[in-house]
């Protein structure tokens, strides 16, 4: 059987999100899919990158989110130079709520 290489991705879990139909739906999904930790790093993650993006300092994200300086500064890191899927929610969840 052949080994796979980092790089190959399935797609199931992708296609998956895009089928929720729900705000229920989706916790609902994410609930059973990762434990509670992981949820709430990936929450944390994301409140950083907006924080981030509106220009809030390490010391004022790390009073509001409980991010250690060393998750504040990958995602810093992710979010400036990442795939741009951090910067493009944050763009569009802003626009939805103007």
């Amino acid at each position: 059987m052949p080994k796979t290489t980092n790089k190959e991705r399935s797609m199931a879990l992708y296609e998956s999100i895009l089928e929720l139909n729900s705000m229920e739906e989706c916790i609902a999904f994410f609930d059973d899919l990762c434990t509670v930790g992981e949820l709430r790093a990936m929450e944390q993650r994301y409140d950083v990158a907006t924080l981030l993006d509106q220009g809030l300092v390490y010391t004022e994200i790390l009073e509001k989110t409980g991010a250690s300086s060393a998750t504040i500064s990958r995602v810093n890191r992710i979010f400036s130079f990442g795939a741009g899927g951090f910067r493009k929610m944050i763009e569009r969840r802003k626009q939805k709520n103007q």
